[in-house]
């Protein structure tokens, strides 16, 4: 399940960077002044379940202001308006085959069968992880290092580690006292094909190959306090207030009355958008972004992360299993809670919109060189599986 349309991304990629589509360039609007906030960051504040605005939206707003303090004036006066319309289109269904390509020849060369005795689990660990995919993660890695000025290869082992940690978490998602489910990117599953015991293990290996890989294949030249900064992002993006954190709560609310917005940001917060959060990051970190930069990053990583699994929830309602390559249906089967089913069809859709503004306006200080991660989070909530 490669997950790109040509004519789906050729759209997406003109459109983003285009004169008659200027919202990545745009600042967030402020919330009104009915909005309730808690002055404080936190993704769980005091905000009403029933409202569309996540608890995070006015931190993302006044991020977004900032960033626009540091940017020139984009879209006020007919000049920027030229300039942003005289922008060569950007060709995102190019970028991510590119970056597809190299990203796929790095996972494959990551595993190899070094001795008969890790045959077994060596080949499990690469059923799951070369099985295809969209590759966004490794490709956000990517794309944030090249905007913060550095190389495609210094983030190809973090890159890498992503997709490791990614596929782990699918594979144990997938099992039985998990999801229950034998269908991933329209293939078996790995218990399905080499039972529970040996699938759990693979994932358990893949999480920590993700780190080794890291430690060793980083670049040389990379300074060492950025390769431990990553590291640390990437434990911490699957430990207690990262991925396990979000998937516990997530188990937790199957089926459970009364829950809420407040309580679905918070597990996809951590479950769905700390993975992304870091990719974007870890990108940045290894580009050499300064810490305001890299705190932007992050901003958009948390939105594109939430508005990621808006369009996951939406897709679950309105797409085939072929065309998901994983069963559909399966959320409203186990009776979880989802953004359709707390906002319905069109205030989903709405609110992964609102995300993406939002997302986009965290990145208007870096002008141009934003066009790849401006044009994957179009890309992210208009997608087709």
């Amino acid at each position: 399940m490669v997950g790109f349309t040509t004519s789906t991304c050729l759209v997406l990629s003109l459109a983003a960077l285009s004169g008659t589509r200027t919202t990545a360039f745009q600042p967030a609007a402020r919330p009104p002044a009915s909005s309730c906030h808690s002055g404080t960051p936190s993704v769980s504040g005091p905000c009403s379940t029933n409202t569309r605005r996540h608890p995070r939206g006015w931190v993302m707003a006044a991020a977004a202001t900032t960033a626009d303090a540091h940017s020139t004036s984009r879209t006020s006066s007919p000049s920027a308006a030229a300039s942003a319309s005289s922008l060569p289109a950007f060709d995102l269904n190019k970028y991510l085959l590119d970056k597809k390509d190299a990203v796929e020849s790095a996972l494959d060369a990551s595993l190899q069968v070094t001795s008969p005795q890790v045959a077994k689990i060596t080949e499990s660990m690469r059923y799951s992880l070369l099985a295809g995919g969209k590759r966004i993660r490794p490709i956000m890695c990517i794309a944030a290092c090249e905007m913060a000025g550095g190389t495609a290869e210094d983030a190809m082992a973090a890159a890498v580690a992503l997709e490791m940690i990614h596929t782990m978490s699918l594979i144990h998602d997938d099992l039985p006292s998990m999801d229950n489910d034998s269908l991933r990117r329209g293939k078996p599953t790995n218990h399905v094909i080499y039972g529970e015991d040996v699938a759990i293990l693979a994932g358990d290996a893949l999480l920590s190959t993700a780190f080794e890989h890291v430690a060793k294949h980083t670049p040389s030249h990379v300074p060492a306090e950025r390769v431990v900064s990553v590291i640390a992002r990437l434990a911490a993006s699957v430990g207690a207030t990262g991925l396990a954190g979000g998937q516990v709560m997530d188990l937790e609310c199957e089926g459970k009355e009364g829950v809420g917005l407040e309580e679905l940001t918070w597990i996809h917060t951590h479950k769905t958008a700390a993975l992304l959060k870091v990719s974007v990051a870890a990108g940045a970190i290894l580009g050499g972004a300064s810490a305001e930069e890299v705190e932007a990053c992050e901003t958009y990583a948390l939105d594109i992360g939430l508005a990621f699994q808006v369009a996951d929830d939406i897709l679950d309602v309105t797409a085939s299993t072929e065309a998901l390559g994983k069963t559909a249906g399966k959320d409203l089967n186990m009776d979880k809670t989802t953004y359709p089913k707390l906002l319905g069809l069109e205030g989903s859709r709405e609110e992964a919109r609102r995300l993406v503004g939002e997302a986009k306006a965290a990145l208007g200080r870096f002008g141009g060189r934003a066009a790849p991660l401006l044009a994957i989070a179009d890309y992210i909530v208009e997608r087709k599986n």
